[in-house]
């Protein structure tokens, strides 16, 4: 998604939607509830590029512009509770139909059942990427997100990790670029983190990992 049709028909396509131009320049088209008229969509282009404003879940907000450097604080509009979504193609388009959609769903009742997916496309590539890290190696949050296709989304890497449900995934064996162990009780129990690496082999002394014999390959 990276031309302004592209938004618009995929912003039309939510029910008891119109689209309107009130600030009367052809450059910005909103997009409203049609039972409210509250806006939950703005197009409109800006440095060459489609831009689309957002509202947005203060709890997700910082998620997102740490998952991609093209979600950033809402240009023209309150930066807490509103993004900017740059169509640069850097974000996959099941991302930003689903920000678009979360954007819906705030602004008024829910879908009726339309699917955005209860998973981001960044947060597979995440899940994989961890998944793949082998026994007796670590990877770095950076490391992960890099694989993962964001390089600069660490902090987000984190954040989804520690907020993962799934026992098989092997979340232990993620630390941070000095090779420092999550904060205690993470992983349940004090010391939890520093047992399992252990238990695979993984030397660890203060809290640390030594990277440079320990990390897998870069």
């Amino acid at each position: 998604m990276v031309t302004r049709e592209e938004a618009l028909a995929f912003c039309l396509s939510f029910p008891g939607t119109f689209r309107d131009m009130p600030f009367h320049d052809p450059n910005w088209t909103v997009v409203r509830r049609t039972e409210s008229r509250k806006i939950f969509a703005c197009v409109f282009e800006r440095r060459g590029k489609i831009w689309i404003n957002i509202k947005t879940d203060p709890e997700w907000r910082d998620f997102w512009r740490n998952a991609f450097p093209s979600v950033i604080p809402a240009y023209h509009m309150n930066k807490e509770h509103w993004s900017s979504i740059i169509l640069d193609g850097s974000v996959p388009d099941c991302d930003i139909k689903r920000l678009i959609g979360e954007s819906y769903d705030l602004t008024g009742g829910k879908r009726g059942g339309k699917e955005t997916g209860k998973q981001s496309a960044f947060a597979e590539k995440v899940f994989q990427a961890v998944a793949a890290v082998p026994e007796g190696r670590v990877a770095t949050y950076g490391q992960i997100a890099r694989l993962a296709g964001s390089p600069r989304a660490a902090r987000a890497v984190g954040n989804l990790l520690r907020e993962n449900t799934d026992p098989s995934l092997p979340c232990h064996r993620v630390v941070s670029s000095q090779g420092q162990l999550a904060p205690e009780g993470t992983f349940g129990e004090a010391g939890e983190q520093e047992r399992r690496l252990r238990a695979e082999g993984v030397e660890t002394a203060n809290g640390k990992v030594n990277l440079k014999r320990w990390q897998m390959g870069k």
